[in-house]
């Protein structure tokens, strides 16, 4: 009885895979034929299906990294459609369509509610619909503010209607750590540049970026439990603590490997906003205020890292997730001081944790791995550039240099590829293709190797 029981769980994990990597592929798939129509385009012309393909699938992956720059290629028609997958992508398909069916006073069953846990990282089954509620108001308010104080700077610049439009698009866009932008009307490809000594919508944008990629687990924690850090999940202890780490520490690295190159000249208010907005933008979001073409070195690694790392679990942000990198760590230190279990926080992590972290981490890395060869093999490129391409779209996050719109046709389809894989997850996506409906029943024999 327990064998059958433990056999239709597997099952059920199989189905809940497929339906977010098909959900994901059908919004893309709509997004792409709307792209293509002439309406959605400035030049009243029907789109290249791969230029289409690539915008609505950086789009629903919340990813940000363009072929054609959003606002001289697309109309106003275009640009909301790219809108409403962004806010699709962001907030998961599955919420939208539960918040639907609540308006409606539909009967949520015991399969959609799985999938909401599913979606929304709930570690239990009880109040996923509530959480799903509240996750939709959420985000209309905090969106909502977002837009309100980036109209008081969007405004007496573009105009009234243009202004509030603006404030509403880098809102949301913020929010979901999508990374589109509208100001190639100042300059393509330009993201925020020209707003790179504005406080208010540099800090406007960051905690658009830190809110969305927090999780909504986390912000329902806060909401209860307010400043009491001790009454914290471990989860969510994990997740503030590291983004802290993370946002502050790789400000101070980037203020250090830029202070002679990009940062040259600037004083400490700029240097300090700069460095700020790339480390929070860097894990998962996609905008810049500074030329990245020309990065040091060792800021590129800087890079690297945040984008792999990324945002947390449950969120609208990309990458492993910070709980994943933390565990993996964990686990290593664990090790080496001879530890009885990972231990963090007074707490032991379980050991299906530590082993779905080392399977998220090892199918990044090589994916990542995969799609560097495939396109360094399809052309001549510059290894840096291809490296922040790839890690970009892995995490999701659509920092460029700029070699984008420069890439073929072959190289493009593996990045849609790996933005699809880095937006529904990489496990995820490999249990779609590859799951066993039937666990293994035999042990084999037990045999040691020579590791290391």
């Amino acid at each position: 009885m327990f064998y059958k029981k433990k056999v239709k769980k597997v099952k059920n994990k199989m189905a809940y895979a497929q339906v977010m990597a098909l959900g994901f592929f059908i919004i893309i798939a709509i997004g792409t034929f709307l792209l293509m129509l002439p309406i959605s385009n400035q030049d009243g012309n029907w789109c290249n299906f791969l230029d289409a393909m690539f915008t609505a699938t950086s789009a629903t992956c919340v990813t940000g990294l363009v072929v054609c720059d959003t606002y001289t290629q697309w109309t106003m028609f275009g640009q909301l459609v790219i809108l409403t997958m962004i806010q699709i992508g962001g907030l998961g398909f599955i919420t939208i369509s539960v918040m639907f069916s609540v308006l409606l006073k539909k009967k949520i069953g015991l399969n959609i509610r799985n999938l909401i846990q599913e979606s929304v990282s709930s570690m239990k089954l009880s109040g996923v619909v509530k959480l799903t509620k509240n996750i939709f108001k959420g985000t209309a308010i905090i969106e909502g503010i977002g837009a309100l104080l980036l109209a008081t700077r969007f405004v007496p610049e573009l105009g009234f209607f243009t202004g509030i439009y603006y404030a509403i698009f880098h809102s949301i866009s913020a929010f979901c750590n999508a990374g589109f932008d509208l100001f190639g009307r100042f300059e393509q490809y330009s993201s925020l540049t020209h707003f790179s000594s504005d406080i208010v919508v540099n800090v406007t944008i960051m905690l658009l970026i830190i809110i969305g990629g927090l999780g909504f687990i986390v912000w329902m924690e806060v909401k209860e439990n307010k400043f009491h850090f001790s009454k914290y999940s471990l989860h969510s202890k994990i997740v503030i603590v590291t983004n802290l780490i993370l946002i502050f520490g790789g400000a101070a690295l980037f203020a250090f490997f830029e202070k002679d190159n990009l940062q040259a000249g600037m004083g400490v208010y700029d240097r300090t906003l700069s460095s700020l907005f790339t480390s929070v933008s860097a894990r998962t979001a996609g905008f810049n205020t500074l030329d990245l073409a020309n990065l040091m070195d060792a800021s590129v690694i800087l890079h690297l890292v945040l984008m792999f790392i990324g945002g947390n679990s449950g969120s609208t942000a990309g990458g492993i997730k910070t709980t994943t990198f933390v565990v993996f760590v964990v686990y290593i230190w664990s090790n080496i001081r001879n530890s009885s279990g990972c231990n963090i926080f007074g707490r032991r992590i379980g050991d299906e944790d530590i082993k779905k972290a080392n399977m998220v981490l090892g199918l990044n890395l090589g994916l990542a791995v995969f799609a560097l060869m495939a396109i360094c093999a399809s052309q001549h490129l510059q290894m840096s550039d291809v490296l922040m391409e790839v890690f970009s779209a892995i995490g999701t996050v659509g920092l460029s240099t700029g070699i984008t719109r420069d890439l073929t046709v072959f190289s493009r389809c593996v990045l849609i590829l790996v933005m699809y894989c880095g937006r529904i997850g990489s496990m995820t996506f490999a249990i779609t293709l590859a799951f066993k409906r039937k666990k293994e029943e035999v042990l084999y024999p037990e045999e040691h190797i020579n590791v290391g």
